[in-house]
Parts: structure tokens; sequence; C-alpha cells
């Protein structure tokens, strides 16, 4: 059965939109901000890829943010990342302040070249800017046959645990391994019980309520408000409070600097700029992994596939909700969105694109041919 035929599609509600219309409709948005060619469509396809996923925290809801750093000049519409240095299966990238996509998509391909030789690439850069979604980088590795992993700090939102006073990024922890048949093992997380994100998507939903260990007030303090959070509050790290494990979650946070920030010689820690502002540029340490599985074990992709059936095929605690491997959620919104012919939006998702589409001239198409 699929995600389609598991849930009713609620055409009043939500809209269907072709990803030809929404990779037309970022270009001309960026094309106003003097961003074009080859690193506009890096980053339409970064963006288009998140929501195809499920995860519309880093999708399309993110544009406004990359036109206002290009409108704002913080962040450099021409030129190429630099390789600083190289040592076998390493290398140390400057991104020269581009686009995070147009640098995540160098590092991870230099990675992927140093794996194929030496079975490993670690590349780590410094002067990136936000690279979208961590999948992106890491399914590039796994359609090769490798497994790839990739990491990002980001600007402090994040209260650690007993303080309160944030000095973490939500810093995510990707990685992808390739198994049978294109199914694949897909873990792509943030380090704190969910993205910023998601909690601007939840509060342009109209939403008044988040769970649990989502988010604190201005002073530290657990809040279910998104409006608390989004209004000089911030994230939990994973698991919240101490006693719910959060300090996990801050070891976790401060696990990516190590190899983002601190490793990459970037900004890190409560040093990186503020969120959505542009005094100085972003600076980001980011790091990418591929490995090559068949210099160990043999028949990864084999192995893998047994492992992740097995965790599928356990008794359920609700036949409803059976277990599932990580990647399994985007999988089945892909298949869905697949079916429906486009990619699937609340219609209040959307209002905030036809704000910035008027802002810059640009007619919003893709909403007026769908009746919107």
């Amino acid at each position: 059965m699929t995600i389609k035929e598991k849930r009713e599609f609620n055409e009043t509600d939500e809209i269907v939109i072709s990803k030809e219309k929404l990779d037309c409709f970022v270009l001309e948005c960026l094309a106003k901000v003097g961003c074009v060619g080859e690193h506009a469509q890096q980053l339409a396809e970064t963006l288009l890829c998140s929501d195809y996923r499920g995860h519309y925290s880093h999708g399309i809801n993110r544009l406004h943010i990359y036109v206002h750093d290009l409108m704002m000049k913080s962040t450099a519409v021409t030129g190429t990342p630099q390789v600083i240095k190289s040592k076998g299966s390493t290398a140390w990238v400057d991104g020269n302040n581009l686009l995070g996509p147009v640098v995540g998509n160098f590092c991870m391909q230099l990675a992927v070249e140093k794996a194929k030789e030496f079975g490993i690439g670690w590349v780590v850069c410094r002067n990136s800017n936000h690279f979208g979604i961590a999948g992106w980088y890491a399914e590039y590795a796994c359609r090769q046959g490798l497994v790839g992993m990739a990491f990002t700090n980001t600007s402090p939102c994040v209260f650690p645990t007993g303080s309160r006073e944030k000095s973490l990024g939500s810093n995510p922890i990707c990685m992808a391994a390739p198994g049978m048949d294109g199914d694949s093992f897909f873990l792509d997380m943030a380090s704190t019980t969910v993205a910023y994100g998601k909690i601007e998507v939840a509060d342009r939903k109209g939403e008044t309520w988040i769970p649990s260990t989502w988010g604190a007030d201005k002073h530290g303090d657990e809040t279910h408000n998104p409006k608390e959070v989004l209004d000089g509050g911030g994230l939990q790290p994973l698991g919240g409070s101490e006693i719910t494990g959060g300090y996990k979650g801050t070891g976790l946070c401060m696990m990516v600097e190590v190899l983002c920030g601190i490793m990459g010689g970037s900004a890190f820690g409560k040093n990186i700029r503020q969120w959505q502002t542009t005094s100085k540029t972003a600076d980001l340490g980011q790091c990418f992994i591929a490995i090559d599985p068949e210099c160990f074990a043999p028949g990864f992709p084999l192995r893998l596939q047994e492992f992740c059936d097995e965790t599928r095929n356990l008794t359920p605690i609700n036949p409803a909700r059976p277990p599932q491997v990580p990647g399994d959620p985007e999988r089945a919104h892909m298949n869905m969105c697949d079916d429906l012919g486009g990619i699937v939006y609340k219609k209040k998702q959307l209002d905030h694109l036809k704000n910035l589409a008027d802002r810059l001239g640009v007619i919003m198409r893709l909403v007026e041919e769908n009746g919107h």
C-alpha cells in the first residue's frame, strides 16, 4: 500500500506543485539578486530535494534567507572553492564564501574521488554558508556505492544542558549507506530534537503548540509555544533537559563542532554569526566523508539489506505504525509526491513565498496556475 493510499489528500488545504515550476520560481528569485547559472541551479536542486524528501524546514522555506544574504552581498555569487591542503585521503578546502551547496558539492565530489583511490575521503572546509539538507551530499556518495557522511556547524541557537545561554548550533549528523536495489540506510538528523526550521514551519502553519523537548524561551526554559522559541528563544539539544538525556544531545552538538568548526579552522560555537544577520560572513565549517565499503568485509549491500529488513519486520507495538529504518519516512514521502505528480505543500506554507515574490517582482506562476 502506498502512502497515497494510506492518507487522503486534502485538496482544500494542500497543493501539488511540479518540480519544474518550483525550479523555475527559485531560479527567477535568485536571478533578481544576481545569482545565475550553475551556482543558482545547485542551490535550487538542494532546496527542492529537501521538500521532496519531506524536510520542509530546509527546503524552499529557506529561500528568503539565501535571497537576503545574496542581496546584502554577504555571500559570493561567483568563484570556486579552493583546496588549501591535500594529503592522501584528506583535504582542507576554503569555500571562498560561496553558496553552501556550491561548496558542499565541491567537497563531497572531492571526498568521493579520494575514496575511490584510497578507500576513504575526508574533506573539511571553512568559509562556507548554509548548505541546505545534509542528506543531499551523503546521497551523492551513496549513489556510487559508497558510504557518505556530512556534517555542518550552524549559528548558535541551542541552549546546552544546564545553560541559559545559547552557544551551539543544531549541527546535523548524516550518514547514507547503500543496500540492495536502490534501498539504503539514510540517517539525516539534527543533534537537537528538531531543526530550527521545523519550528518556523509550525509557526507559519498557524500552530500554537509544539511538543516537549523541542524548544526553549529566551530564558532557556522549555516552552510549548513556537513564538516564544522564535522570539529570542532557541532549541533544546536532543533529549531536552538533563533528566531526559539532553546532555547526550549536547555532546553530539559539540562532536559535530569539533569535526567542522575546530578541524576546519572556521568560526565555531558562539563566534558564528547570528542567524539571519549579515554583519559578517557566516564562515561555517563543514565535514564530508566518503568510505568504500569494499575495503572491509565483502557483501556490504546484502548484509546491510538483511539488517534493514530484519528491523522492518520486527513485531510492531502498533501494526499501523511498524518499525522503520532511517530513510523510510523520506522514501514514503517521495513515493507520494511521485504518485501525485509534484511536491505537496500546505497552502499556508506558500504565503511567505508569495510575499518574497512580490518583494522581488517575480510572478508566482507555480501558485496561480494551480488555482491558489
